[in-house]
């Protein structure tokens, strides 16, 4: 496997690319081979007894199809006994132009495990390069732990594809894991610029900030926002007293992990059943979930206790105004409801990223 190569120091410092491995089937690769190498055979056998005058067979003169496959054995295979050999001009040009070729093919088919092994690196580095070329418009999830992977099972729950995600982390084994689940990753420190850019951050859509350490957030908020202005950043941190500083650095939403459990355990101290609720509206699903969604014509001027959905929030000018500081609705609004699936599937709607677990 790729992810057992040793990786160096200078690979983690630049950020090393590690695509999701192509898995093939060894019977249908063998069995392919044998196919090539027969194709090849015969190929040989028809060019023989096309020109089967320009050959010379020291037996007994003549060629026939037996011989034509002997002597593209003995040829192919590089033995070359010399009982058959190509005599008329034709025949040698033939094999000159033709058949030198195919049994340079057809060794190159017999050891064709070694080439791969041999081409693997630079396969590999044009497979990088290209799918580097053609990222934009992606997300960046900094962290494959555990907030890191719920962030990102709630992208794929709203239609994100795994081709649109590239993971950030400093841990080989969590790279190897975000492989084996689909996705690129970078192996590097997410704080360093130069890791940033092999995840293409500077042409990224999102970049979601999942690291298990609050200063290692904050450095990467920033490096990230240097490097991207314009995307959306989300990040989360253990302390609530570290909030700020990451909102400074940049962040345009940021998620305190510690409080936010806290808050729901409280909760659910006091009311298992009320808890069990707020936690299914985290959960993207069938059950209740908070929705986002354009203000539709016939409810512009109204309030939004008016709304057929509990409306929680009106976003508004880059705010989020709770509803009972909204009188009315307005064009080029957008409320957050609470919805259902089978309640919200003719609506437009985004479902909000739920907030992460304390853990990594």
């Amino acid at each position: 496997m790729a992810g057992s190569r040793k990786v160096t120091v200078d690979e983690i410092e630049g950020g090393l690319i590690k695509l999701p491995e192509r898995r093939y089937q060894p019977v249908r690769q063998i069995r392919r081979r044998v196919c090539y190498g027969l194709g090849i055979l015969v190929a040989v056998m028809l060019l023989v007894m096309a020109d089967r005058g320009g050959y010379k067979d020291n037996a007994d003169g003549h060629m026939s199809w037996l011989d034509a496959l002997y002597y593209a054995t003995v040829t192919l295979s590089t033995t070359g006994y010399g009982d058959i050999v190509p005599v008329s001009p034709s025949a040698r040009l033939v094999n000159a132009v033709l058949i030198t070729p195919l049994r340079i093919a057809f060794v190159a088919i017999l050891v064709g495990t070694a080439f791969e092994v041999l081409t693997k690196r630079y396969r590999d580095q044009r497979r990088r390069d290209r799918w580097r070329s053609t990222l934009q418009g992606h997300t960046v999830v900094i962290g494959y732990g555990t907030k890191g992977v719920n962030a990102i099972k709630q992208l794929r729950a709203t239609g994100l594809t795994p081709d649109r995600i590239v993971v950030v982390d400093a841990r080989q084994e969590n790279v190897d894991e975000a492989n084996r689940d689909g996705y690129a990753a970078v192996l590097g420190d997410a704080t360093r610029d130069a890791v940033l850019r092999q995840a293409s951050v500077p042409t990224a859509d999102r970049v979601i900030i999942a690291a298990n350490r609050d200063d290692t957030a904050v450095l990467a908020t920033l490096s990230a926002r240097q490097l991207n202005p314009t995307c959306l950043v989300a990040a989360s941190v253990r302390e609530a007293e570290n909030e700020p500083l990451l909102l400074r650095s940049g962040a345009d939403a940021v998620i305190t992990s510690s409080a936010a459990a806290g808050r729901l355990l409280g909760v659910a101290a006091q009311s298992p059943l009320v808890g069990e609720v707020f936690a299914d509206l985290l959960v993207h699903g069938d059950g209740l979930e908070l929705t986002e969604r354009p203000v539709r014509a016939e409810e512009i001027g109204k309030p939004p206790r008016d709304c057929p959905e509990p409306v929680v929030a009106v976003l508004r000018d880059g705010k989020a105004l709770p509803y009972p500081q909204v009188s009315a609705l307005a064009e080029g609004d957008r409320v957050v409801v609470v919805g259902s699936r089978p309640r919200s599937a003719t609506a437009p709607e985004t479902p909000l990223i739920a907030a992460a677990s304390d853990q990594p």
